[in-house]
């Protein structure tokens, strides 16, 4: 759910030092095959599990049917980085079905049915390595305004649904 793209010369604004070097982060909801829902940016040390609810303010799913559209996930697949009880519990009681795995210690054993990850990491990750290949202008975040780089992301998001669904349609 989380990439992190360096700044160029001169930084800018909500860049900053994280545990995974100087840049910003930019956090991406996506669906099981990859393709992005929702995008949000902050500073490289941010934190990671504050940008997941307001991530899913931000979807509204489109069905064929009549009606409101469905605003509500079934189920959200994460890393280990996104696993905290309050996370688990704020997620349950949107009823979204949380598939985190658990933060465990090397030496301990794992107790119980182990948790099925219905979409792999891959996937997720894929969305990434369209913003790096097709996308060099997110890359390097070379504009100093967070508007600018977030309107960016947002039409590389809206550009990739868009040859989904000429090669689908």
């Amino acid at each position: 759910m989380t990439g992190l793209f360096p700044p160029g010369k001169g930084g800018g604004e909500e860049v900053a030092y994280g545990g995974k070097g100087k840049g910003i982060l930019i956090h991406t909801l996506t669906e099981g095959n990859g393709m992005p829902l929702s995008n949000c940016t902050t500073p490289a040390k941010g934190n990671e599990r504050e940008q997941v609810l307001p991530l899913l303010d931000k979807v509204k799913l489109k069905t064929l049917k009549r009606g409101r559209p469905r605003k509500r996930l079934k189920v959200l697949a994460a890393d280990k980085g996104y696993d905290s009880k309050q996370q688990r519990a704020n997620l349950r009681k949107r009823g979204i079905r949380p598939q985190i795995p658990k933060r465990v210690w090397k030496t301990k054993k794992n107790k119980g049915r182990p948790i099925k990850i219905s979409a792999p990491r891959f996937q997720q990750e894929r969305c990434f390595a369209w913003y790096q290949r097709k996308y060099r202008r997110l890359v390097v975040r070379w504009e100093r305004q967070k508007v600018y780089f977030d309107s960016f992301i947002d039409l590389a998001t809206i550009h990739i649904w868009i040859q989904r669904i000429l090669l689908v349609g």
